[in-house]
């Protein structure tokens, strides 16, 4: 007889596919699971099809995301699991505007979200993940500006989702989020939001700006590298006041690589904080030597000879 997870999940089982499951000696050290452990993974995917069960298994999974390799391509391709976690997010739009999110409500959200970056981090899946645009579902979540607990919690594990998609280097995530409406959303939130949220933010920012169609698309008008600049430069003023060596390690690397842009040099002679040119951070630094050396770079990079300007105030695209 067979057992559960070779029903549902082996070679021409049910599902989109039926992905291979590795054999005991095909796997990491990490995930070589016990027979009875995976029969309890495959137990609880089972499960998510039914409101009744579904949120157990959205908690247990959630915490073996980590230690079974292969979760994600069985989440993908067992039959309704998807759908189930987007009925999860879709079930709590009511209690987002207004809102009127609870603490219960934003971890077993949550929990749907851990497995959709479980999901979006994986090679196999990822690029499916994307051709479904599931990153939109999580967008009003972004949108969300309570800064109670539950919210708070609801942006950032969204922003994880979207940061295990920009953390692969992978051209395709960076054209899909490109058609979208993050950058403004990260925008928003790196000015308003927690420290955390902040740091989240701004790495998927550094990360769309380290690949040349990202930096291009934001300095390609004055409008977007000028509302990039102005948020940047708000955080360097609110780090003045209040250091975080780990956000601002973020913020710098994104300055250097908007200095890589002709035109955007240009303008960060004119624009970049003052605060980044003395010794306001030099404590803040003073063990972190990545950074230095990228502040250092900067200012090397922003002395050299001018090109041709960007700070057109009627926000006229930038000639090519």
């Amino acid at each position: 007889m067979q057992s559960i997870g070779q029903q549902r999940f082996g070679v021409g089982g049910v599902g989109t596919g039926g992905p291979h499951i590795p054999q005991p000696n095909q796997l990491s050290t990490a995930d070589r699971l016990s027979t009875a452990d995976r029969e309890r993974v495959y137990q609880w995917i089972l499960e998510l099809a039914s409101p009744e069960t579904r949120e157990h298994a959205l908690l247990e999974l959630s915490k073996k995301r980590e230690v079974v390799s292969d979760l994600a391509p069985m989440l993908w391709h067992s039959f309704g699991t998807i759908a189930a976690l987007l009925q999860e997010i879709v079930n709590i739009y009511p209690m987002v505007n207004p809102p009127n999110l609870t603490a219960h409500q934003s971890n077993r959200v949550c929990n749907a979200l851990a497995l959709l970056q479980c999901v979006a981090s994986h090679q196999e899946t990822r690029s499916p993940f994307l051709q479904a645009q599931i990153p939109l579902f999580l967008y009003p979540f972004l949108h969300t500006t309570s800064k109670t607990r539950p919210f708070e919690y609801l942006r950032l594990t969204s922003l994880g989702v979207v940061g295990a998609l920009v953390k692969t280097d992978d051209q395709e995530v960076i054209t899909f989020l490109l058609s979208t409406e993050i950058i403004p959303l990260c925008l928003r939130i790196m000015e308003s939001g927690s420290e955390l949220s902040k740091t989240v933010a701004t790495f998927i920012l550094q990360k769309i700006l380290l690949d040349e169609t990202g930096l291009s698309y934001i300095c390609q008008t004055y409008e977007r590298f000028s509302h990039v600049a102005m948020i940047l430069g708000k955080m360097v003023l609110a780090l003045s006041k209040e250091a975080s060596a780990r956000l601002l390690k973020h913020v710098v690397r994104c300055y250097l690589r908007l200095s890589d842009n002709p035109r955007a040099r240009e303008a960060l002679r004119q624009c970049l904080p003052e605060y980044l040119k003395d010794s306001t951070f030099a404590n803040c630094l003073k063990d972190d030597t990545s950074t230095k050396r990228w502040l250092a770079q900067l200012m090397k990079n922003l002395q050299d000879v001018p090109t041709p300007s960007m700070s057109d105030p009627r926000g006229i695209p930038m000639p090519p």
